[in-house]
């Protein structure tokens, strides 16, 4: 039987290593849910199973960084973040200002908002084993707190209502840490964890696009595409001058990959609406248009990130490569 390259056709497509078993994934979620539900070890690994083998991911990626490279993950992680709160509070301001309760290209400002101060870390993380180092993926631990309606209350002027989620935060950095340590107490365990850093990517690849559905593009029409470009552009962009020009990073595509929607903020629109009652009239379109953008930029920001690094004169070869 002749060999088909399949590993080798998936790296010419750029970001291949995520996006196609994202793809995948949403494919069956959209036309086909109930394959992937039938229980026991198929819906273990292909639709129930993102967080546990992220997990698994973040730590052989934590058993990389060398005790001197601590406080890289931390640095990254935080100017990112930080990048991406102020966006939000921008966009709230000027939005506010501007249009009022109205809507700007037909987006609502709560979804612009909830979009804008909510990255999706798994994306972000898997970008950053393909194309960055393990002080990259360790940034994960920071972004995490993104996820959920906190940034977007800030952004809103509401911060009374939320507190900081801090055992989010614990939760994320513990398999770093864990990894960090038996990675640095013996150096044959941090080479057995290497072939972590790379070989989960598809796999949670395609249980993330196990979540999503093609229909939530449909239901929130253009103005839901537009979000996803413009935070995928603005937010990709940003996160890439930073790590270059703030950071110095070796790898300063990967702050690109922070120009994600997390598939959890598209609960944030009733979640803000449960709490801020003039926002509930425009909840529901507002939850459509940031669903839409958390499938947008899951497809184009790999793509994106895949065509800085060609374009920076960079010479090495994403870690997903495989080379001959």
């Amino acid at each position: 039987m002749k060999e088909v390259k399949i590993l080798q056709a998936v790296n010419k497509f750029p970001g291949g290593l995520m996006v196609i078993p994202l793809l995948l994934g949403t494919c069956f979620n959209t036309f086909a849910p109930q394959a992937l539900n039938i229980g026991g070890f198929t819906t273990a690994l292909f639709k129930t199973g993102t967080l546990t083998l992220l997990s698994l991911f973040c730590l052989c990626n934590g058993a990389q960084i060398s005790v001197k490279q601590a406080g890289i993950p931390l640095i990254k992680g935080g100017i990112l973040t930080l990048m991406r709160l102020v966006l939000g509070i921008l966009f709230g301001f000027l939005a506010g200002a501007f249009f009022g309760k109205g809507s700007f290209l037909g987006i609502y400002p709560m979804a612009l908002i909830a979009s804008m101060t909510n990255a999706n870390g798994g994306l972000y993380g898997a970008l950053a084993g393909e194309y960055g180092d393990a002080s990259d993926v360790g940034a994960v631990s920071i972004t995490t707190l993104m996820d959920g309606p906190f940034f977007t209350m800030v952004a809103l002027g509401a911060t009374g209502t939320a507190h900081l989620p801090v055992m989010l935060f614990i939760a994320a950095l513990i398999p770093i840490i864990i990894g960090f340590i038996l990675g640095n107490i013996d150096s044959e365990l941090k080479e057995f964890l290497k072939a972590g850093t790379v070989m989960p990517i598809p796999f949670f690849a395609f249980s993330l696009g196990a979540a999503l559905n093609f229909k939530q593009i449909l239901k929130a029409g253009i103005p839901g595409i537009i979000l996803g470009l413009l935070v995928t552009f603005i937010a990709g962009s940003l996160g890439f001058l930073l790590m270059k020009y703030v950071v110095h990073s070796q790898h300063p595509e990967v702050g690109a990959a922070i120009g994600t929607t997390a598939g959890n903020a598209a609960a944030t629109p009733a979640a803000i609406a449960a709490v801020l009652p003039a926002f509930r009239a425009t909840a529901a379109a507002a939850t459509a248009q940031v669903a839409a953008s958390v499938i947008i930029t899951a497809i184009i920001c790999p793509i994106f990130v895949s065509w800085i690094a060609k374009h920076t004169n960079k010479k090495t070869v994403p870690q997903g490569d495989i080379k001959k």
